[in-house]
């Protein structure tokens, strides 16, 4: 009779326990921490089959496991082109190297700190 009402406590107790790890291929799983440290070799099968799994503390997702291949995509896709980068830094300096600019730069440079002072309190605050 006590191990039935034990069982029965614990069941209620753990509703994960009971989570299915297998989701259709293309999307995640839910899965709570406790449920993915106690089935970990399931987790891992499903993530070799291409599914992504979510692993949750609380119900607030705290983790992403997928496979190597995912990963690497992303990490792939994410990262930039340098020399893209390169070319828009160029074309951004040189439209800022104008003899209007190179002048008020230098005019900065060459003032004194009263000058920086009394340009400073001129500009209006912004907030």
């Amino acid at each position: 009779m006590r191990r039935k009402h034990l069982r029965k406590i614990r069941a209620r107790r753990s509703p994960a326990a009971n989570v299915a790890l297998n989701a259709l291929p293309g999307t995640a799983s839910r899965v709570p921490a406790t449920v993915a440290k106690n089935k970990f070799a399931t987790l891992l099968e499903d993530v070799m089959q291409g599914r992504e799994v979510i692993i949750t503390k609380h119900n607030s997702p705290k983790a992403v496991v997928m496979s190597v291949e995912r990963f690497n995509a992303l990490a792939k896709a994410s990262s930039p082109d340098l020399t893209a980068l390169s070319a828009d830094f160029d074309a951004r300096l040189a439209r800022m190297q104008t003899p209007k600019t190179r002048s008020a730069l230098q005019a900065a440079f060459d003032a004194s700190p009263d000058e920086l002072g009394r340009a400073a309190l001129k500009q209006p605050r912004s907030r």
